[in-house]
């Protein structure tokens, strides 16, 4: 197969924990080739999405990324020669993010097999699609009104606020009932009321993890990521110093994970990480989920591999 990647500069990965990088390396170990594209190497003309293209060659491992790959001269390759685009560019989902998923929509207009489905990136915020499952979701609440988020606090009594369009933790605040803060957060968050944002009760297992459950063709990989947060510290995430403990799914978490798998591949979501903090969902992550490197390293099982598999079982 010829496999497209659309990714953030090669030299700002990390590439002994990108989940990109290990799918690249399992597909060019089953002698797949390989393509890289930023964003602003795609492009429409002459009536068809292109993108500017280079083939990529993956080096060793090196401990601090450097030198891990080598690529060609760019060429122009319409995106409906390639077997599959895979749209792995990191958030923030601006409207640059947007402007790519109309050019790839456009491509799969053409033939193009883009994943994940461009249309079904745009339909599912990360944080706000959980309201398509709330059955599953923790007490949660979408506003930009003061005087809601604080009833909500008033009902709850310890609360999480966050961004709609955030990542790795960032504005991200625990509040309680008599924080003298809450006035100035909330108008941090909402801008004064001009900008939704989302409130959900705090779930205090956060201390034993926010699991991370990937999905992949709508089946869930049997190992999740608890990312437990560091002390004195309410975020489970990586980048500000949780740590990653890979651990079998429980019950409940299976139960989440069959529930919406094949409802978010028939989507056309080939790969989502869902959070799960405790027994609730959390967020459903699209763009470019991440923990395959930890849970394939604490656990031998292949995640990669697993999506290779799904690759080449696509129809053709």
């Amino acid at each position: 197969m010829r496999l497209a990647f659309v990714l953030d500069h090669l030299d700002s990965i990390k590439t002994r924990k990108d989940s990109s990088v290990a799918i690249m390396r399992e597909a060019a170990a089953r002698g797949h080739t390989l393509f890289s594209m930023q964003q602003g190497d795609l492009a429409w003309q002459r009536g068809n999405t292109v993108g500017f293209a280079r083939t990529l060659e993956l080096a060793g491992e090196d401990p601090q990324g450097r030198l891990w790959y080598r690529v060609d001269e760019s060429e122009e390759i319409p995106l409906q020669e390639f077997d599959a685009v895979l749209m792995r560019k990191d958030p923030p989902f601006d409207m640059e993010y947007i402007y790519s998923t109309y050019l790839l929509e456009l491509a799969e207009t053409r033939g193009a097999h883009v994943i994940n489905s461009p249309r079904a990136i745009r339909d599912h915020n990360e944080k706000l699609a959980v309201a398509k499952f709330p059955e599953y979701a923790v007490e949660t609440l979408v506003t930009r009104s003061e005087s809601l988020l604080r009833h909500f606090l008033e009902e709850h009594d310890d609360i999480i606020l966050k961004p709609l369009d955030g990542m790795g933790g960032a504005s991200v605040f625990r509040v309680h009932q008599g924080d003298h803060n809450i006035g100035v957060i909330i108008e941090t968050l909402t801008h004064y009321g001009t900008k939704t944002i989302m409130a959900q009760r705090y779930i205090h297992e956060i201390t034993q993890g926010d699991k991370r459950i990937l999905l992949i063709a709508g089946e869930p990989v049997p190992y999740t990521l608890a990312r437990i947060p560091r002390p004195g510290e309410f975020r489970g995430n990586l980048n500000v110093g949780a740590t990653g403990i890979a651990q079998p799914l429980s019950p409940r978490d299976r139960e989440i994970a069959e529930a919406l798998g094949p409802a978010l591949f028939n989507e056309g979501l080939m790969l989502v990480g869902l959070d799960v903090i405790g027994d609730y969902l959390t967020e459903i992550n699209v763009t470019s989920p991440t923990g395959m490197r930890e849970i394939s390293d604490q656990t031998g099982f292949n995640v990669a591999g697993m999506m290779v598999d799904a690759l080449e079982k696509m129809p053709r």
